[in-house]
């Protein structure tokens, strides 16, 4: 069978990705990371997933990004609330963690070399987002390169490919496409400041993308929200 490394947040575009590179006839080793965010309940969503949805491995990968801070996730800022849909779609917020998607593939790789196999996927997406550079096609593709030039593996003829099936998707074409594949929504989680009993903000512009995706899709959002 044909493996994967999948990176697995635990959110809807992770876990949409996870169930479409399983349709696709990959073995899925899921990476999740407890890198020091505020919102660590999704770690828990991310094992959910992974357990129901099949994965033939999941690992949590511990790495400390308030080391360096600089982010409303990993530091002692603000997370954006309320924001309009003109302002979420214009500049990068403070919820950007630098560099974070480099490290994980950065990761990914690595467990792909030692697995192995050729098959990175992520559900990086550039349509319904908050502006994050990393999640952009030319991001994606240059990632691809330094993957080929900087490995044993790529260096010895083999290739590696980054698959990005969300990077064009409306947040409600993604939520229709789990939907398809019968994915159980209800085990993500999305929301960058969750209660302390784990509910979803409701303003925060993760929840209010996946509320307007789910509103577009016209399927009911299965999670609870402190704030609706």
């Amino acid at each position: 069978m044909k493996r994967a490394v999948v990176l697995l947040s635990g959110g809807v575009d992770s876990t949409t990705t996870l169930a479409i590179a399983m349709a696709e006839g990959y073995e899925a080793y899921a990476l999740s990371f407890d890198y020091g965010q505020r919102h660590q309940i999704e770690i828990e969503a991310a094992r959910r997933v992974a357990n129901l949805l099949g994965a033939k491995e999941h690992c949590v990968a511990k790495i400390d990004m308030r080391i360096f801070g600089g982010s409303a996730l990993t530091d002692d800022l603000d997370v954006p609330k309320k924001r309009l849909e003109t302002e979420i779609a214009h500049g990068i917020p403070s919820t950007y963690v630098p560099a974070r998607n480099t490290i994980f593939l950065a990761y990914a790789l690595a467990w792909a070399e030692v697995i192995p196999t050729g098959h990175i996927f992520l559900g990086v997406n550039a349509i319904d987002y908050s502006g994050y550079p990393d999640c952009r096609p030319e991001f994606i593709e240059a990632f691809e390169t330094l993957a080929n030039l900087g490995t044993k593996t790529g260096v010895e003829g083999a290739r590696f490919r980054v698959h990005a099936p969300l990077i064009k998707f409306s947040k409600a074409e993604i939520i229709r496409k789990a939907s398809q594949l019968n994915v159980d929504l209800s085990l993500t989680h999305s929301c960058y400041d969750p209660s302390p009993e784990g509910l979803a903000c409701g303003e925060c512009d993760s929840c209010l993308l996946r509320l307007k995706g789910f509103r577009e899709a016209g399927i009911e959002d299965p999670i609870q929200y402190a704030k609706k």
